[in-house]
């Protein structure tokens, strides 16, 4: 309904509120008292909105009809605004919803000074109310909107600073995107990467919590933290590098990536240390000479042969416990003797020096680790070629 069907007096109730310069400045104070965050910006650019959108409001509402869309341009650009200047959507509801109070009160007011009766008066003060609450969901609208693009073009930003600080893709992120992207050029960081890629942009987001920067890379969630995330704060394989500078980052992530299958294998979920793998990956890295190593050692035994995978299984299992029976008989569940039974069989097939207490053992620990990779390597299982990359025996 148009409001001069109302009555022309309060037509100029509402006109002279919107002439009425100490009314704006009193809906603005309203608004800032109400919204700390609003309060922090310049108090012109509060006035100019409300200005705006109270100007607009009265055209509106003085013209037959409902309101069209764009009627609420206004509203929408200034959610717009706020969601760009980092205000939260609490804050902004809080100063819309004081300043919408705020006007309704003043509109009482003046309409009782008028002497308009007080049935026109409910019946134009509902229809404002619908009006205001239509303008506050346009707010709504347009913070959700901005948000929305503001959340996609940080996200293409981040990712497209990783890949420049990960993989070396020219141009690299300059100082001062560094700084928008919360990173100190002189800073140094935890390289993060996880093994999983759906959905990688939230595995991403928690492994940044404890601040720094999260994207994906290759379609794999990474991050730069200055702080490891806590140990719960994922379900999926991490590989977790030491903090280095920005500069060494790359060659970083090269070994995180590398490291990422050693810690899928595990068992156990969550962060892994990259430097718990050290000597997995140095020795992943060299196949042939995988393969050569535990041909020679291993020779005599058959890959298709369960009792001899068994025995392998047992002198892995020994050396994984510190060459401990007791530790290694409750690891594999069988009797300590069974232990001993089993590394002497290995023994006597290959001549491999496992057998505990044996006088005189001085090996050392390099020639432990070269038996352990022997063995590893010989018990690791076919590719999906159907060979292995390393076994000559097979």
């Amino acid at each position: 309904m148009a409001l001069t069907a109302r009555g022309d007096v309060f037509l100029e109730v509402l006109w002279g509120m919107a002439a009425d310069e100490r009314i704006v400045d009193d809906l603005v104070e309203a608004a800032r008292a109400q919204a700390p965050e609003v309060a922090r910006l310049p108090a012109a650019e509060t006035r100019r909105h409300v200005a705006v959108l109270f100007a607009a409001g009265l055209a509106a509402f003085e013209r037959a009809g409902d309101p069209s869309e764009r009627d609420f341009a206004e509203a929408a650009r200034l959610g717009a605004d706020r969601a760009a200047q980092g205000i939260s959507i609490g804050g902004l509801l809080a100063a819309v919803q004081a300043g919408r109070t705020r006007a309704l009160e003043i509109a009482v007011q003046r309409a009782r000074a008028a002497d308009i009766p007080d049935g026109l008066l409910l019946e134009v003060l509902l229809d404002m109310d619908r009006y205001l609450g239509a303008l506050e969901r346009h707010v709504i609208s347009g913070y959700r909107a901005a948000e929305r693009d503001l959340a996609g073009g940080r996200a293409e930003a981040g990712d497209r600073a990783l890949r420049g600080l990960l993989l070396g893709e020219e141009p690299g992120p300059s100082p001062a995107e560094l700084a928008r992207l919360g990173l100190r050029p002189d800073g140094r960081y935890h390289c993060l990467v996880a093994d999983v890629v759906d959905p990688a942009r939230q595995v991403g987001l928690r492994l940044a919590a404890a601040g720094g920067l999260c994207g994906t890379v290759a379609g794999r969630p990474a991050a730069l933290t200055p702080r490891l995330p806590a140990p719960g704060d994922t379900d999926v394989p991490v590989v977790a590098a030491p903090a280095v500078p920005l500069r060494e980052l790359r060659a970083v992530y090269g070994l995180c990536l590398a490291a990422l299958p050693l810690a899928a294998r595990s068992p156990r979920r969550g962060i892994h240390l990259l430097v718990d793998h050290a000597a997995d990956l140095a020795l992943t890295a060299q196949p042939l000479l995988a393969g050569l190593a535990s041909a020679a050692v291993l020779g005599e035994l058959r890959p298709a042969d369960d009792f001899h995978r068994e025995l392998a299984s047992t002198a892995l299992a020994y050396l994984d416990h510190g060459r401990r029976l007791d530790h290694t008989a409750t690891a594999l569940h069988v009797h300590p003797n069974t232990v001993r039974y089993r590394l002497r069989r290995l023994h006597e097939l290959t001549g491999v020096p496992v057998v505990p207490g044996e006088e005189g053992d001085r090996r050392t620990v390099l020639e432990l680790l070269q038996l352990w990779w022997a063995l590893r390597t010989w018990l690791e299982p076919r590719s999906a070629g159907g060979e292995t990359s390393v076994n000559f025996n097979a």
